[in-house]
């Protein structure tokens, strides 16, 4: 999977705030803290790329259905005159 991000851009310091347990214990299983955090931002940033990507499809679906129903049946508001 080709990273939706410059993976080569240059690292910058930032601070959060995170549960000192939770660090605790990642800790004990890496010494790359900013690598695991790194990853999954860059995991969240895909998932919703393709979340966008599937509601537009929804979205673009839904409007072929819509025109292809106004084709076969035209204007639900034909039958009304207008004032």
């Amino acid at each position: 999977m080709e990273a939706s991000y410059d993976s080569d851009a240059r690292k910058r310091p930032v601070n959060l705030t995170l549960n000192a347990d939770l660090v605790d214990r990642v800790r004990a299983t890496t010494d790359n803290l900013s690598g695991v955090v790194e990853k999954l931002l860059a995991d969240y940033l895909e998932q919703q790329r393709l979340a966008r990507l599937n509601q537009q499809r929804i979205a673009d679906e839904t409007c072929a259905m819509w025109n292809a129903f106004h084709d076969k049946h035209g204007s639900l508001a034909d039958e009304f005159s207008p004032l």
